[in-house]
């Protein structure tokens, strides 16, 4: 595991510190890894956003589209027996 030292004003290391305490974590390091994973995770989440909104009309979801969704799963059920 790599090492990165971080420099911050007193005001935001006595924040971590609360966070850590208040919050279960072990160590900063576990508060500042969960802070990173979240940002990915939102990274992950805005390139799937604007991967759907790039691929063009969808299709309209109503009635006659959970009918079909409930057509394939009863024929791959039907498939499988």
């Amino acid at each position: 595991m790599a090492t990165m030292n971080i420099s911050l004003p007193d005001s935001l290391k006595s924040f971590i510190d609360d966070q850590v305490a208040d919050n279960g974590f072990g160590t900063s390091s576990e508060y500042i890894r969960s802070l990173v994973r979240k940002e990915q995770q939102v990274e992950r989440l805005r390139a799937l956003l604007l991967e759907g909104a790039m691929s063009g009309p969808g299709e309209p979801v109503d009635e006659a589209y959970f009918e079909r969704r409930r057509e394939r799963i009863r024929a791959a059920r039907s498939a499988g027996e």
